[in-house]
């Protein structure tokens, strides 16, 4: 429809320039006005085409405990964004990252596919890869864009798969063997003569953070010189002199929303990767529409404005660009609008689909599997652990600690892989069903159960590997019951992000089964496979021998642990307890 309207204003355009007097008098005594463009912009949208799903936005002024107000959903999105688009005919609709993976069941069941097509009828225009995009590696995500069936598991849907009209763009991943992109580097768009360019980039620590198998062909540059190279080649070679850079990077306001109402369209300390990597990008950059950290801000750094829009569909950015005579950019006025459910009716084309999706997969999504009682949460303790995680590694123990399927003594889990608390039960003592659906909400990421052989000197290096290296903060690895272990607090943060070879380990009394760790005694130990690969900066767990694997997904562990307490006891959150922190 927007192309329609472009078409027939150059029409009109064309009509005019047909007349000799209109032409000469248009050349002598108007000169080209100010273009004005609408970028409306999402990201972190992670499948959530339910408004049941995205958990809401507090409200304003604040309260305590903090109330939230039912937002996000993709045909409410819908409603919003059209509801914009009509206030500008020169509007583009963007995202910033992270639209597929880590999804709840309804999308992630049928391989996000669901998600790209609501994309699509969103009016999705273009959108910059995240790392998510990346969880099913490199040759998934180039079905997500071309479309065609899932090789494996075909189109479970039971149609076909068109893939996304929108165009990914990619400037910072490019194919180790001959350096072109993954995808297009960047996009150029005109409105009304006039032309705005649009790097597309995810952050550079992208293969710390997914599978590594999955992108072992690819190679992920920095985020600043890459922004810097195309917006010299949009301007050189494409005359281009308003550039917007949609970054799957961003950053944290320092004040809490408690002192700080109406926080998502405020900026307040803002820090975090974005900050140096905006300051470091030429001040060709016009606007950086960024994500990755779920966080709603709308700052100016560096003379430039640098927004985020949260996450699951809950905020849209309204940002309205004016352009000069000459194509460059004269004002930008950005504002973050919340996706308020109530009051707001769907739009019917978007719900369409999304109830079909639901219908299909109902059956499966509601299946109890499950009893547990009191909370259960990823609320971490002083030495960063947290009784969900710590659940999840006692699932993946039991499923593989008898011999055939691993034969493993202990199990740690990445707390990146927790991606929701259990759910509340209503209050002490109260039993609580968990569905399907809600396990796998916890639990989103499909990998795949991995058992290796560590002696316990290279298990030592594995625990090490939570401070040093690349780490810019600690990633505390949860562990089963069978480990338990103290480190120093100060010895940690002395070595945080530095090189692991020669620095000090703060890990020391680490017992196996209640047994004192032998640094030259074989353990079997339990991981997913994402851990197994090295990710999450942990290189020392590429380490292990003899691998063996499950048959299915770390999920399926999960519901085979929480199963027999259907019938039997609930089940209830373990102490956080394994892991001792010492100044």
């Amino acid at each position: 429809m927007r192309s329609l309207r472009l078409l027939g204003a150059a029409g009109v355009l064309l009509l005019v320039l047909a007349s000799p007097a209109a032409a000469h008098k248009r050349h002598h005594h108007h000169p080209p006005r100010d273009v004005k463009v609408q970028l409306l912009a999402i990201n972190d949208f992670h499948g959530h085409l339910q408004s049941t799903t995205t958990g809401g936005i507090r409200v304003d002024p604040p309260t305590t405990p903090a109330t939230f107000r039912p937002a996000g959903g993709a045909a409410i999105l819908g409603s919003y964004l059209r509801e914009l688009e009509a206030k500008n005919r020169n509007t583009l609709t963007v995202a910033a990252g992270d639209l597929i993976g880590a999804s709840p069941l309804l999308s992630a069941l049928y391989h996000d596919e669901p998600t790209i097509e609501a994309m699509n009828l969103l009016g999705l225009d273009l959108a910059s890869v995240g790392n998510h995009e990346f969880d099913e590696g490199a040759a998934e995500l180039k079905r997500m864009q071309r479309g065609g069936c899932h090789p494996v598991d075909g189109c479970k849907d039971g149609d076909g798969f068109a893939g996304a009209n929108f165009k990914y763009l990619a400037a910072n991943v490019i194919r180790k063997s001959n350096g072109k992109p993954f995808f297009r580097p960047y996009a150029i768009r005109r409105f009304q003569g006039k032309k705005i360019g649009f790097i597309g980039m995810t952050l550079e620590g992208t293969p710390s953070i997914v599978s590594p198998s999955g992108i072992a062909s690819l190679q992920f540059l920095d985020e600043a010189a890459t922004a810097n190279r195309y917006a010299r080649e949009l301007k050189r070679r494409h005359g281009v002199k308003a550039i917007v850079v949609l970054l799957h990077e961003g950053g944290f306001q320092s004040v809490p929303f408690t002192t700080n109402p109406d926080s998502y369209r405020k900026c307040a300390g803002l820090s975090g990767p974005v900050v140096d990597i905006v300051k470091n990008t030429t001040k060709d950059v016009d606007l950086f529409l960024t994500g990755h950290t779920h966080q709603a801000y709308n700052c100016v750094i560096d003379g430039r404005p640098v927004t985020s829009a949260s996450s699951a569909g809950r905020l849209v950015t309204d940002v309205d660009l004016t352009l000069g005579r000459n194509g460059d950019v004269k004002s930008v006025a950005a504002d973050n609008i919340p996706i308020y459910t109530t009051g707001r009716q769907p739009e019917a084309d978007v719900q369409a689909p999304v109830d079909r999706y639901d219908k299909l997969s109902a059956p499966l999504r509601a299946t109890p599997v499950g009893r547990i009682q009191g909370n259960i949460t990823r609320d971490p303790t002083a030495a960063g652990e947290n009784a969900a995680g710590d659940l999840i590694a006692d699932a993946q123990l039991a499923d593989t600690d008898d011999a055939g399927r691993g034969n493993a003594v202990g199990a740690l889990m990445n707390p990146g892989g927790v991606r929701a608390d259990f759910p509340a039960v209503s209050g002490p003592g109260v039993v609580r069903t968990l569905t399907y659906e809600e396990a796998f909400t916890i639990q989103p990421f499909n990998n795949i159960v991995a058992t290796q052989t560590f002696t316990g000197a290279q298990l030592l290096d594995v625990l090490k590997d939570q401070w040093c290296g690349t780490n810019s903060a600690p990633t505390v690895l949860l562990p089963s019951s069978t480990i338990t272990y103290t480190y120093g607090k100060a010895t940690a943060a002395s070595i945080l992000g530095k090189p692991c070879a020669g620095a000090a380990n703060p890990v020391t009394n680490v017992k196996i089964g209640g047994t004192d760790l032998v640094p030259t005694s074989p353990y079997r130990i339990t991981t997913n496979n994402f851990l197994a690969d090295g990710g999450d900066d942990f290189p020392s767990l590429k380490l292990g021998t003899d691998r063996t694997t499950l048959s299915d997904f770390d999920i399926d562990s999960l519901v085979r642990y929480l199963q027999p307490s259907l019938t039997g006891a609930p089940i209830t959150g373990p102490a956080p307890v394994r892991i001792t922190a010492n100044p």
